[in-house]
């Protein structure tokens, strides 16, 4: 009976180990904080954690197509740095338009020099990190960009309005994340980036086209760091050249909490959700029981290393393996 306990147990960590551990961590800061599980809080948090969980998205398609993406936090400064600045020039549907193409030709050669040129992924967009940084920096002369009349225009809304009571970049994260999991999980085209991640030279004899399944993966990526720009930039009415630094690792580090593997072929849109807001909570809650910053750093990289741990040592069936 016991050791039919236990398999069960290593079966439902193996399938939901993320979600069980996001539920452990809620319970055990809402014991601590009665503030925690509050309504406000948790918009909040969710709200707070929205701009990294779009970027998530994209950044997880692009993962389980077998590649990296770590030029998305030096993009998030330029897209932002762009749509602010273009705001009071061109006006904020065009100064939209215009980031989102501009953001999207980033993601191209990104997905030209992987997907095309077939050179690696890593040092790829750990170039174009430093090249888009240097790009704003251009653009922008070293300075940095605001809004000047930002209660009258509309631009506002998407990083300060509500729908129905729910903040709107809530919204926009949850719409994001639902057209991503039906693409992933119910397309054909989502069957091509499991397969292309997972066994590229069974994809290609399979006629699968490794080259154009890349290449969509990064422009997927980049139109969600254009999307999160523009939240960012409308919840800011502002942006430093620098915005996005560090963002970079936030992203990567919620798609790994999610279960999403480096190795490609592997992982969920919806696990990467719960990835990122399981790094959200954890912060918050350590704030609240009034912790320095640089302790969510350190507690966060422990999370993230047993939580991978364990998710790899289910999957492996090594949780039973003193009792087997």
């Amino acid at each position: 009976m016991a050791h039919s306990g236990l398999k069960s147990f290593a079966g439902l960590m193996a399938r939901q180990g993320i979600l069980v551990a996001f539920v452990l961590f809620l319970i055990a800061f809402s014991v601590f904080s009665d503030r925690f599980l509050s309504a406000e809080n948790i918009f909040s948090v969710v709200r707070s954690s929205a701009i990294i969980g779009v970027m998530a998205l994209g950044v997880t398609v692009v993962v389980i197509g077998g590649n990296l993406d770590l030029s998305v936090g030096s993009m998030l400064s330029f897209s932002t740095v762009l749509v602010v600045d273009l705001h009071d020039k061109i006006g904020p549907g065009p100064a939209i338009v215009v980031t989102v193409l501009a953001t999207l030709c980033l993601g191209a050669i990104n997905g030209l020099l992987v997907g095309v040129a077939r050179l690696n992924s890593l040092i790829v967009t750990l170039g174009m990190l430093s090249a888009i940084q240097g790009l704003t920096l251009i653009y922008s002369g070293g300075k940095n960009v605001d809004i000047v009349h930002q209660d009258t225009t509309w631009f506002k809304i998407f990083g300060r309005g509500y729908i129905a009571d729910i903040p709107v970049p809530i919204v926009i994260f949850a719409i994001c994340a639902i057209v991503l999991h039906v693409v992933m999980a119910y397309t054909p085209f989502g069957r091509r980036i499991y397969a292309t991640g997972g066994n590229p030279t069974a994809a290609v004899f399979s006629g699968i086209r490794r080259s154009r399944v890349v290449f969509a993966t990064y422009l997927i990526s980049a139109l969600t760091v254009a999307i999160a720009a523009i939240v960012l930039g409308s919840r800011v009415m502002g942006s430093q050249n620098n915005v996005g630094q560090g963002y970079e690792l936030q992203v990567l580090a919620g798609v790994i909490l999610g279960g999403t593997s480096l190795l490609g072929g592997s992982g969920t849109i919806w696990k990467s959700v719960i990835g990122v807001l399981i790094l959200g909570f954890i912060q918050n809650g350590l704030l609240l029981l009034g912790f320095e910053y640089y302790v969510q750093w350190l507690v966060t990289w422990v999370v993230i290393i047993l939580a991978v741990w364990l998710d790899i040592a289910a999957k492996r069936g090594r949780l039973l393996s003193p009792i087997a």
